[in-house]
């Protein structure tokens, strides 16, 4: 192994690699404000006309889901826990067959924009208000961490201006959001995931070559216990376990790939919805070879650093610094190439921020402005679109201000995932799934969902769990050249994993502490998904949830499967934006209002109320 030099530093070169991608996201920008017309409507703005295709939704919903927190937060989790994160490629199996099979037809068949209409058309106006509610405030905290913790550990190792670079990631996806919509955030997205594969090339092509090739990066992670990917303890307060992956794994990311705006906003402005399911399964091979990606720079940081830990070595101050520690090592005899690892954590940050920023706006139009201002033209509309784009980029870059309080960066945002992503998972999947669901029981099922995942969630960040459940590996610092001479590895994990400013610190460890608060984070959404179907469905079946007539439009029917095949009938219809007709009866949502547009089907009928 040759011996760890001083790291290096940023050059001008690295600054233009940087400037270069912030530059071409703008531009894309630019050229989807004026191309085609410019976005004249809102339905141009917030769905893209819905005229795009599978590969390009594919790329964006891989972006989307890549975020900096991907980035910078994996590799670290894989050099201090371990390959076991690679059992995520099962659970990303699952998380897209349920959100192809399940919720993609009946948000698809039904032409929504927003997925909280689906709310009001199945329940009423009081729990789509509520869904619209939890997904701004979720949506808002995530984006916040997810503009800070990148600049942050980017600033502390590459010296690159922290606030500088948080502005200028807020106002770059506020700017092309704003100006070009959908069509621009899904084609920068397309771009900015080269960036990132280009950005893990890089840094594993010459790791492999500095470490004498993949064999030995393998051998020295065997060596060190990180190839532990058969870990069938069934124990909930593990932190990551097959099953914590798996089952905890594929709750939290349906929530996010099956009801969240952002990504459901995605893969319906597709142009029909053979090419919306096929994104999703195209997306599911980009989401594989970046797992590959990160687990195999969290290896080639563990052989790098095995007898020498920068973070006991105090050269980081976060596990979360370490992968722009290991591009300004190894990548410093070749100016532009650590400059493009930092374009590639900031493509990551760029693209989930800009889709953040346009699945707000689509919320917002949509469930607050529409149903309230009915006789708002569609120009009208397009404005107050752009308009709250701009809003909703000020108030993240904002959060992000917040977000400085916040803890360990990859289990904080999916901490958040976790707590209101869970019940809301619950809430759409009652609709779908459960004909006799009613407005109250899911109004009291959101509720405790709800309750239940804040007691958890918020009890950890306050107690972390103890390191016998987190199961931190061993660390060494014996090869460093320096004053720093420990070598008892576990001063490094005596401060759990989670750092957040609000821990209480010696305290007496409880019960309710050693085991509620010590649940696997990644089981936070599966209790928040389970506690509100059970309560939904028990509330609608003792206030009358059987004698309701649902339309079946709202529930996953049988028809819905068989549909798969219809691209082998010669004829078949693709239905257009918002066709679906607003009934007086086979709803139970009397007071929901809605604006439709006008849309002919092959009859020539009209469907829809008129403007």
């Amino acid at each position: 192994m040759v011996s760890p030099r001083g790291i290096g530093t940023f050059v001008v070169w690295d600054y233009l690699v940087f400037a270069g991608m912030l530059l071409i996201s703008a531009a894309i920008g630019i050229y989807y404000a004026f191309a085609g017309g410019g976005q004249q409507t809102s339905r141009d703005f917030l769905m893209g006309g819905r005229s795009m295709t599978a590969v390009p939704v594919a790329m964006s919903l891989t972006a989307s889901f890549m975020s900096a927190v991907t980035v910078l937060g994996t590799p670290s989790e894989v050099y201090r826990f371990g390959a076991i994160f690679s059992i995520f490629a099962i659970t990303y199996f699952f998380v897209v067959v349920l959100s192809a099979e399940v919720f993609l037809p009946v948000f698809y068949k039904l032409g929504i924009t927003s997925t909280n209409e689906y709310l009001g058309l199945r329940f009423n106006k009081y729990v789509r208000l509520c869904g619209t509610i939890l997904f701004i405030v979720q949506t808002i905290l995530y984006t916040g961490i997810v503009i800070y913790a990148p600049a942050l550990a980017l600033n502390q190792v590459t010296g690159f201006n922290l606030w500088g670079a948080v502005v200028a990631t807020g106002v770059v996806c506020t700017f092309y959001c704003t100006m070009g919509g959908l069509k621009a955030v899904i084609w920068t997205d397309v771009f900015q995931v080269g960036i990132m594969v280009a950005g893990f090339a890089s840094l594993i092509i010459q790791a492999a070559l500095i470490q004498g090739g993949i064999g030995t990066i393998l051998n020295d992670a065997y060596n060190g216990a990180r190839l532990n990917f058969w870990n069938f303890n069934p124990n909930p307060l593990q932190r990551h376990t097959f099953w914590t992956i798996v089952i905890g794994g594929t709750f939290t990311w349906t929530s996010v790939y099956g009801v969240n705006q952002s990504q459901v906003q995605r893969y319906i402005s597709c142009k029909n919805r053979f090419q919306a399911k096929m994104s999703l399964y195209i997306n599911l091979v980009a989401l594989w070879l970046i797992l590959t990606c990160t687990v195999l720079c969290g290896l080639a940081l563990y052989s790098r650093y095995r007898d020498c830990d920068p973070w006991t070595a105090k050269k980081v101050s976060a596990p979360d610094q370490l992968m722009p520690y290991l591009a300004l090592d190894i990548l410093q005899d070749y100016p532009g190439l650590p400059g493009l690892f930092v374009a590639c954590a900031y493509s990551g940050t760029l693209s989930t921020v800009s889709s953040s920023i346009n699945a707000l706006a689509a919320v917002t139009l949509e469930d607050l402005v529409k149903s309230r201002f009915q006789s708002l033209s569609e120009r009208s509309l397009s404005w107050i679109s752009q308009g709250m784009s701009v809003l909703f980029g000020a108030l993240c870059i904002g959060m992000a201000a917040l977000a400085s309080l916040m803890g360990a960066l990859l289990q904080a945002a999916l901490s958040i995932f976790g707590m209101v992503g869970g019940p809301l998972l619950g809430l759409f999947a009652l609709g779908i799934l459960v004909p006799f669901a009613n407005s109250i029981g899911a109004l009291v099922g959101l509720l405790a969902g709800f309750t239940i995942s804040l007691w958890v969630g918020i009890g950890a960040q306050l107690y972390p769990p103890l390191p016998e459940r987190t199961m931190p590996l061993s660390l060494e610092t014996y090869g460093c050249n320096s004053t720093y001479n420990g070598t008892d590895w576990m001063t490094t994990t005596e401060v759990p994993f989670s750092t957040s400013a609000f821990q209480v610190y010696n305290v007496e460890r409880t019960p309710l502490m050693d085991n509620w608060y010590s649940l696997s984070y990644l089981y936070f959404s599966t209790v928040g998904t389970l506690v509100t179907l059970f309560v939904g469905m028990l509330i609608s079946l003792s206030t009358g949830g059987r004698k309701q007539n649902i339309d079946p439009r709202f529930l996953l029917t049988k028809e819905d499967f068989l549909s798969n095949f219809d691209i082998f009938k010669k004829k078949k219809q693709v239905l257009d934006y918002k066709s679906h007709p607003i009934e007086d009866d086979g709803t139970d949502n009397p007071g929901f209002n809605h604006i439709e547009l006008n849309c002919t089907d092959q009859s020539g009928k009209i469907n829809g109320t008129r403007l």
